[in-house]
C-alpha cells in the first residue's frame, strides 16, 4: 500500500511538472494587469446578477464581489485585445446599468502590466523569503538533513498547487498565492511534529535501526495527524462550499495542500531525511557524547580500594 502510494504521489509530481511547463498559469488581474471598476447599489447588490451583466459582453473572467459593504461592488476585468479601458469601462457600465438602472459608477482604474510584474516578483520573494526561514528555523532546531528534507517536501507540495491550477487553467491571483504560504506554514508544522518524534525514538530506541526509528515515529504521529487535517479541511471545506466567488480558488488551494500535505510529511520529508543519512550519531550525537563524559568522570570520582584496606 505504501509503495503504491509513493509511486501515485510521484506520477503526481511529475504531471504537476509537466502541465506548468506545457499549459502554464491562468494569472488574474492582479499580475497581468487590467480594469478595477467600483459600482455601488441603494440596496444590497445582487452578486449574481452583476456577474450575469458581465458575462453577457464577453468577460467570463471577470471577478465581482463584495467590496466595503454589501451595497458596494468590485469588479475585475481582464485586458480585451483591441478594446481600450474607456471603451471597456463604458460596455460594461452599460451592462449593469441595463440590469439594474440604480447602479452607480463610481471608479474606474486601469492596472497597467508593471503593477503586474511588481506583484509577480513581490510575490515570487515572499515565497523565497518563506522557505528560506523555514530551513534556518530547522537547521537549528533539528539538523540541516531534516531542514533540507523539509523544504523539499514543502515545495512537493506547492508544485502540485500550482499543477492543478494549471491543468484546469483556475485562475491564479493574490488570494491563490497567499494560500500558497499558509500550505507552506501547515505542511512545514507537520514535518515538525514527526521530526520531533523522530529525535525522541533516537533516544528511546537505541538498538533500532533508522528504519524502524521512522517508521516507529510516522505510526504514532498519524493518528494526530488524521485528527489535525480532518479538523482544518472541515473549516476549509466550509469556506470552499459557502465562501463564495472570492474564497473559492483560496480554500480550493488550500484544500489540495492539506490533502498533499499529509501524503508529503510522511513518504516524501522522512524518505528523504533517511535517504540523506540522518541517523542517531548526528542528530543527538553531541548530547549522547556530553551524556558519557558526565557518567565517565562521576566513575573517576570514585577511589579504588588500597591493598591496606583488607589488612
Amino acid at each position: 500500500m505504501g509503495i503504491q502510494s509513493d509511486r501515485a504521489g510521484r506520477i503526481t509530481f511529475l504531471l504537476a511538472v509537466v502541465f506548468l511547463a506545457t499549459r502554464g498559469l491562468n494569472f488574474g488581474v492582479d499580475f497581468t494587469g487590467g480594469t478595477i471598476m467600483e459600482v455601488n447599489y441603494p440596496q444590497a447588490a445582487n452578486l449574481e446578477s452583476v456577474r450575469k451583466a458581465v458575462d453577457s459582453i464577453g468577460l467570463k473572467e471577470a471577478t465581482v464581489q463584495n467590496f466595503g459593504s454589501s451595497h458596494d461592488v468590485l469588479i475585475r476585468l481582464p485586458v480585451k485585445v483591441g478594446v481600450s479601458v474607456s471603451q471597456l469601462s463604458e460596455q460594461v457600465k452599460t451592462a449593469l446599468v441595463t440590469a439594474d438602472p440604480k447602479a452607480e459608477v463610481r471608479r474606474v482604474e486601469s492596472v497597467g502590466a508593471q503593477v503586474g510584474d511588481e506583484l509577480y516578483e513581490n510575490g515570487g520573494l515572499a515565497l523565497f523569503f518563506v522557505s528560506l526561514g523555514i530551513v534556518l528555523y530547522l537547521w537549528l532546531r533539528f539538523e540541516w538533513r531534516f531542514a533540507v528534507a523539509a523544504i523539499i517536501a514543502n515545495m512537493h507540495d506547492v508544485v502540485i498547487i500550482l499543477g492543478f491550477f494549471a491543468f484546469f487553467q483556475w485562475e491564479f491571483n493574490l488570494t491563490v498565492l497567499a494560500a500558497i504560504l499558509a500550505v507552506l506554514g501547515y505542511s512545514v508544522n507537520e514535518s515538525v511534529v514527526v521530526f520531533d518524534r523522530v529525535r525522541e525514538n533516537f533516544r528511546k530506541m537505541r538498538k533500532a535501526s533508522v528504519v524502524q526509528v521512522i517508521d516507529n515515529a510516522i505510526t504514532r504521529t498519524m493518528s494526530r495527524t488524521i485528527i489535525t487535517h480532518t479538523m482544518t479541511q472541515t473549516m476549509v471545506g466550509s469556506m470552499l462550499l459557502f465562501g463564495g466567488e472570492v474564497l473559492h480558488n483560496f480554500a480550493l488551494a488550500l484544500t489540495i495542500g492539506i490533502l498533499f500535505g499529509i501524503y508529503s510529511s510522511v513518504l516524501v520529508a522522512c524518505p528523504i531525511a533517511m535517504w540523506l543519512g540522518v541517523s542517531r550519531a548526528n542528530l543527538i550525537g553531541d548530547v549522547e557524547k556530553k551524556e558519557d563524559a558526565s557518567k565517565a568522570g562521576k566513575k573517576t570520582d570514585v577511589a579504588e580500594p588500597h591493598p591496606s584496606d583488607f589488612a
